[in-house]
């Protein structure tokens, strides 16, 4: 079995703004950067879950999310980070109902746990927030493991 470092993206790969959503906004938390070259020269998989309402919300679409992401996991390459997977939830409650996959719902976790056959023992999560924490906890990662990041 594998072992991941699981990472929120607002507020813990790059600065939370509300709807980001363009490069031009996107500011990297460089902290957190090199924790995640150390967890990856450790043998961790880089694993990003980020919940993205703005996109039920119509601020921005599906498309401008995955432009997005492309560019930032080019960027993070051009500085010798792998990302193995972007997981999103583009809902939100009060507008598509609930979901599996809205932290703090562990949804898009055990799909990764299936995907890349992780032990959820052996992982670790960061996040800035109590429901990316209630996330790891619900999908079966150590409280020990569990890292709530403040900028």
């Amino acid at each position: 079995m594998n072992k991941a470092l699981f990472l929120d993206r607002d507020g813990v790969i790059n600065k939370d703004k509300v709807h980001v959503y363009k490069k031009e906004d996107f500011e990297f938390n460089e902290p957190v950067l090199e924790l995640c070259r150390k967890y990856s020269a450790d043998g961790y998989l880089l694993i990003i879950i980020t919940n993205q309402a703005g996109i039920a919300k119509g601020i921005y679409s599906e498309e401008d999310f995955n432009t997005l992401t492309v560019w930032m996991t080019d960027e993070l390459k051009k500085r010798g980070i792998t990302i193995s997977e972007v997981y999103h939830c583009p809902h939100h409650p009060d507008i598509t109902g609930p979901c599996s996959c809205r932290k703090p719902e562990p949804g898009m976790i055990l799909q990764a746990i299936v995907e890349f056959d992780l032990d959820p023992g052996q992982c670790w999560l960061i996040g800035d927030k109590g429901t990316d924490l209630e996330a790891g906890r619900r999908a079966g990662i150590p409280e020990s493991n569990l890292i709530l990041y403040r900028s």
